[in-house]
């Protein structure tokens, strides 16, 4: 594993791709790989993985696994109101 200090920013994750989870084009999502609560969160009850730290650790701000924490997980203020249109 590359340690977080070591990671550089704007690095070419897929290149980096661990073996197990290499996929034409890039890196498939463990879940899809393996089918496990461990990696899906069936349970919500959720810890962070090896697969997970390795793409935190390339993309500090991405959202690696369910629950994964403040730093990554978006909410807005209670009374908040957003209208999304798609092709308007």
């Amino acid at each position: 594993m590359v340690d977080a200090k070591t990671a550089v920013p704007g690095a070419d994750i897929n290149a980096q791709c661990l073996n197990e989870l290499r996929a034409p084009g890039g890196c498939n999502n463990p879940c899809r790989v393996f089918k496990t609560n461990e990696y899906c969160c069936y349970s919500g009850n959720c810890e962070p993985t090896d697969f997970s730290r390795f793409f935190k650790q390339r993309c500090p701000d991405a959202y690696t696994y369910p629950k994964d924490g403040r730093n990554s997980t978006f909410t807005c203020p209670g009374g908040t109101n957003y209208r999304v249109v798609f092709c308007p």
